[in-house]
């Protein structure tokens, strides 16, 4: 029996990927900006910890949360379109890449694509990114609930080869309706536990 998920606390808000402390285990969700990640990572805890907007690129740091003993969930900064200064969304990426390539307790990098839209230009770029680097990631489709159900299944499987990729291989998820997101808690709570 796996064990839950503690009661996410935010632990820190860092721009520093270098000022993070050690941790035994941690996995960051990742994705273009308006993906999802805060609304599935809220939904994964049960708990709404990270902050949702209607505005696109709201996540501006590297938000952790303290969801074990020594155990975190990272909330990353979206990439693509966001408000925000040039200067500012200019240190995103090596933000962004910094933390991504320093973290040895880092487990799993959920790389997250809109399940309607489909991996786009940018998705792809991180995907060749993570891989070039050997780092693990998973795929993952949130906002599921907005493909037509006859169509998932196609949806699916386009999304998937997109990314050089088995339909099996991409999680296929939605915070609205819940599928999916027993399996994603699941995969997350193994992930984090000693």
């Amino acid at each position: 029996m796996l064990p839950r998920l503690e009661t996410g606390v935010c632990l820190l808000s860092e721009t520093d990927p270098g000022r993070l402390p050690p941790c035994a285990a941690e996995v960051a969700f990742i994705g273009r900006s308006n993906a999802g990640k805060s609304t599935l990572l809220n939904s994964v805890c049960r708990r709404d910890m990270a902050r949702v907007s209607k505005t696109p690129g709201r996540t501006r740091a590297i938000n952790v949360f303290r969801v074990g003993q020594d155990r975190w969930l990272v909330d990353l900064p979206g990439y693509g379109f966001a408000v925000g200064s040039e200067a500012e969304r200019a240190g995103w990426g090596p933000m962004i890449e910094g933390y991504l390539k320093s973290r040895p307790s880092l487990r799993m990098i959920f790389a997250l694509i809109d399940a309607k839209i489909g991996p786009t230009r940018l998705d792809l770029q991180m995907v060749e990114w993570l891989r070039s680097y050997n780092l693990p990631w998973r795929p993952v489709a949130s906002k599921a609930d907005q493909v037509k159900k006859s169509h998932a299944q196609a949806r699916r499987r386009e999304a998937a080869h997109a990314m050089g990729l088995q339909p099996e291989d991409l999680a296929w998820v939605s915070a609205q309706d819940g599928s999916g997101l027993r399996e994603l808690r699941n995969e997350v709570i193994a992930l984090l536990t000693p």
